[in-house]
């Protein structure tokens, strides 16, 4: 249920938080707001929101770094606003977690989709099951301690990261499009932005390296390759 959901709303801009704000309580939720990044992590500490919607751009902390410091205690969804396309590679590609992202101007019908889409793709993640375990190669990743390991080594991966390399290795032998990637992973039912798959591709390969089971099908999307023999131990 909606009404059960928290968000808070981190935005500097009170015509947009409250426009936000507006949409969002419409859609069913309880908001909070925050308009700065201390605003925000106090917020945060006081009551854990169900998802947070974070600007990029706030006048006494930057978006990544909030996003960071939320992620050192909580694997709350965050969805983050930004007003420059050239920075989606910044959100996105960093080890920050967060789990969206909309450029600015964007559709108040597309933010509250958005929001849907994270909330239940997440809620649905914990109901997975906690002894899943899929290996390939020289990978191992375990659904219930959210681990992935390279060998005997962990690999830390954002969250989307995380969930996009199971759902591949979960439908080995079969080539998925960005689009069913898009909705199977971050939920989405409507036509999304797919750069948000291939930025996680090429992160999940960076971390992996060698052992990256991911092959890109040109024009198609992605499948995972043939299992390589482990790496010999001792």
């Amino acid at each position: 249920m909606t009404g059960a959901s928290n968000v808070l709303v981190v935005e500097d801009e009170p015509s947009i938080a409250s426009f936000i704000s507006l949409y969002l309580k419409n859609a069913g939720y309880t908001v909070r707001t925050a308009g700065t990044g201390g605003a925000a992590l106090n917020a945060v500490a006081a009551e854990m929101p169900s998802l947070i919607l974070l600007d990029l751009n706030l006048p006494d902390m930057d978006g990544v770094e909030i996003c960071r410091r939320i992620r050192k205690t909580s694997d709350v969804p965050i969805l983050m606003l930004t007003a420059r396309d050239e920075d989606v590679d910044k959100i996105i590609g960093l080890e920050v977690g967060a789990d969206d992202y909309l450029t600015k101007p964007f559709n108040p019908r597309e933010l509250v989709a958005r929001v849907k889409a994270v909330l239940r793709r997440t809620s649905g993640e914990r109901r997975r099951d906690e002894g899943a375990e899929i290996r390939h190669g020289d990978v191992v990743i375990n659904a219930g301690r959210r681990e992935v390991l390279v060998g005997d080594d962990e690999v830390q991966l954002a969250p989307k990261e995380f969930d996009l390399l199971w759902e591949l290795l979960d439908h080995r032998g079969l080539v998925l499009t960005r689009d069913q990637l898009l909705e199977r992973v971050w939920g989405y039912t409507f036509a999304g932005d797919t750069r948000t798959v291939d930025v996680h591709v090429r992160q999940i390969r960076r971390k992996l390296g060698e052992a990256s089971p991911i092959v890109t099908v040109w024009g198609v999307g992605y499948k995972v390759g043939a299992e390589r023999s482990p790496a010999p131990t001792g």
